[in-house]
């Protein structure tokens, strides 16, 4: 290139797997100007990781500005927590994430506040540092690239993920003698992806993404598993317990799953599969609201998929919860939190799991450590530890990958295939193995010039030519 003066990105990944996602970018310029951006920064949910959630790995008042893919608390859950350190630039996401953030962290705060309470330690962060964190975010139209810094512009991308959810692709620029060709670092966050959604249409990305030389931050979350593998099995499960007279509890996330969930069972009852007559109730503060808000204010909702809503639907709240917890009758509950271990799942799982004649029937991923993660391993008949009860699984528990808001390998891997000159694939955001076996279908299948794997170990510096070297992180 014909001179050594560095102009070269150092990207990293604070979280070792799935939750707690949080990417660090350092870029160093020519003239000797640093800047640091983050993406994303959520609340780790695996047990092995829960101390991670106390400190970062950086000073954030040295962070320039911070991109949010979307609205799931293990993607924004510590952004106070960054704010309440020293973060006090801007926090781009688009326009649907940032209506729904103030939700989510007002949530976020109330449980960690009584976690905190209960073990006796001092909360991550209050409801002023939420207040704070809102005011700095700006909302972003997808598809407008916008200028965040003199030499940094931001674009965000539909992603099917969710509704708000984003890609984000920054473009890191330098223009000199010596970069003849390349003056630019080009790189596309991912996010949480999924090139569809029931809910909303999810746009392509533009040719001109698609031509650009770039480097990818792909997420891994089921990259060992094809679409083919999955098994649908949810509504064979709960007809079964409908059938015999029992109780269907499952466990969802509250923004994406819960509403599908009852899209699902509106389709069951409209094709005459479940009876109308049988009752359906939703517990949970925050997903009654975001199912509130997709036949209210719409957000990225089509026309025709905000009356989603199934026959005998009602909510449940402090003044009904006890009578729904007594009746016999067969019922199907969705409750929060989908991995069972927050929220009203706290006080039905207890109930039912000791029940022969009820299914506990876990709708999405459950992090390692979490109560749905230890039920699905608990052997039938064995002692389960809840919120410090001891109770005898009796009831059968049930997982489903098939409403997964994640693309499975093959999906991703024909998402990489598009782009016409892949300089780096990172992988990001999976379990260990499956970060390896996902980055090794991505050599075997993809025409990338290089693929490397992103954790905690390791950084990787990149410039506009791509790959580098990598280098360790050295975090604690």
């Amino acid at each position: 290139m014909g001179s050594k003066e560095p102009f070269y990105a150092d990207i990293m990944a604070l979280h070792p797997e799935v939750t707690g996602s949080c990417n660090l970018v350092v870029v160093k310029f020519p003239d000797g100007n640093t800047i640091r951006f983050v993406v994303d920064c959520g609340l780790f949910q695996e047990i092995d990781h829960d101390e991670l959630n106390q400190s970062l790995p950086f000073n954030p008042e040295n962070v320039d500005f911070c991109l949010v893919t979307h609205n799931h608390v293990d993607h924004i859950g510590r952004l106070p927590y960054m704010v309440k350190n020293g973060f006090y630039k801007e926090i781009y996401t688009t326009e649907t994430t940032s209506k729904l953030m103030p939700i989510a962290l007002a949530d976020t705060c109330k449980i960690l506040r009584d976690v905190a309470k209960r073990r006796n330690k001092k909360t991550l962060y209050s409801d002023e540092d939420v207040a704070k964190t809102m005011r700095l975010v700006k909302p972003c139209a997808y598809n407008k690239t916008i200028q965040v810094m003199d030499n940094v512009k931001v674009t965000f991308f539909n992603n099917g993920h969710l509704m708000g959810a984003s890609m984000i692709l920054v473009q890191i620029s330098y223009p000199m003698e010596y970069y003849q060709e390349l003056d630019t670092i080009n790189l596309l966050f991912t996010g949480d992806y999924k090139g569809d959604n029931l809910f909303f249409d999810v746009e392509p990305l533009p040719d001109w993404v698609l031509e650009l030389p770039l480097m990818v931050i792909q997420e891994s979350t089921y990259g060992d598993m094809d679409t083919d593998e999955m098994e649908k099995c949810f509504k064979t499960n709960i007809l079964k317990c409908l059938a015999k007279g029992g109780t269907v509890v499952a466990p969802v996330f509250s923004l994406g799953r819960s509403q599908e969930i009852l899209y699902e069972l509106r389709c069951m009852q409209d094709k005459g599969e479940l009876d109308k007559n049988i009752p359906i109730y939703l517990d949970g503060k925050l997903a009654i609201k975001y199912t509130s808000l997709h036949y209210t204010d719409g957000l990225d909702v089509k026309e025709e998929m905000r009356d989603f809503l199934p026959t005998n639907y009602s909510v449940v709240n402090k003044t009904n919860r006890s009578d729904v917890l007594k009746d016999t009758d067969p019922k199907v509950i969705l409750t929060t939190a989908g991995m069972g271990s927050y929220g009203p799942a706290q006080l039905y799982i207890p109930e039912y799991i000791t029940r022969k004649d009820a299914l506990i029937h876990f709708t999405g991923y459950t992090a390692e450590g979490t109560l749905g993660n230890r039920l699905k391993t608990a052997k039938m008949g064995g002692i389960v530890e809840i919120a410090g009860i001891m109770v005898k699984k009796q009831a059968d528990v049930e997982y489903t990958k098939e409403y997964s808001a994640h693309a499975k390998a093959d999906e991703m891997i024909a998402f990489l295939q598009q782009f016409k000159d892949l300089k780096l694939v990172l992988v990001n955001h999976g379990e260990e193995e499956t970060k390896e076996i996902f980055a090794e279908r991505i050599l075997e299948e993809v025409s990338a010039k290089r693929v490397g794997i992103l954790g905690r170990d390791y950084f990787f510096r990149v410039n506009p030519y791509g790959f580098v070297k990598s280098l360790s992180t050295k975090f604690e």
